[in-house]
């Protein structure tokens, strides 16, 4: 089974996590404070984590900082009550592979926990791949094939974050979140679907198969070509 370890200081946002994950066939582990938390990371080589940034004893942060100076790279989700587009930035930059503010439901949740599964081993490579598209994080360079690609600075961005989530739906509320860094999502804007319109006319070349698919009322699922 896949291994879990949930590090949360809260009862009651543990035991619904564990639940439901549970519930839907994984080995859950949870550790109540920071320190714990660490040694169990060390020792049980879980196959994802779930880190509260805010713990007693040491915080998710410094877990995850600490762990990554070991060259532990199990992917990571961190859960806070923090919002700011800085504290999402610093748990990042921290080493997280996903920030997720509390409240949350948990069906996204588990969402998020199985799209971290579903990266490559080596998550933090500088060269995303899927199917004949690659994105060279270093160069800022996109390529589709032998087809080189002119992104603007945002259409890059919104790529990098479908290619590190590919065969995953993603909401218009997850992009605008994530790659736009709105703390809220407005009643009414198209400001996603432009931008995907702009990408995928990039993207997807002419007689060239489609890869970034429109989900009629739910998001956008990029997939590599047949």
């Amino acid at each position: 089974m896949t291994k879990v370890l949930l590090i949360e200081d809260d009862d009651g946002t543990a035991e619904e996590v564990v639940a439901e994950l549970s519930g839907l066939g994984f080995d859950v582990e949870r550790a109540a404070n920071g320190i714990d938390g660490l040694a169990k990371a060390r020792a049980n080589d879980p196959d994802v984590m779930i880190v509260d940034r805010m713990l007693p004893g040491m915080d998710g942060l410094s877990v995850i900082e600490t762990l990554r100076k070991d060259q532990v790279a199990t992917p990571v989700l961190v859960l806070s009550a923090l919002s700011a587009v800085d504290d999402r930035v610093r748990g990042l930059r921290s080493g997280g592979d996903d920030y997720l503010t509390k409240p949350f439901a948990v069906v996204e949740l588990i969402a998020r926990v199985e799209a971290l599964l579903r990266r490559p081993v080596d998550s933090r490579e500088t060269t995303l791949r899927v199917g004949t598209l690659e994105l060279d994080l270093i160069k800022r360079t996109a390529r589709r094939g032998d087809r080189s690609m002119d992104l603007l600075p945002r259409e890059f961005r919104l790529l990098e974050y479908m290619m590190r989530r590919s065969d995953q739906l993603l909401t218009r509320a997850m992009l605008l979140e994530e790659v736009w860094n709105y703390k809220f999502v407005p009643a009414t804007t198209n400001l996603v679907d432009v931008h995907m319109g702009r990408l995928r006319h990039k993207v997807d070349g002419p007689g060239e198969p489609q890869m970034i698919h429109n989900v009629r009322g739910s998001g956008f699922i990029l997939r590599a070509q047949s």
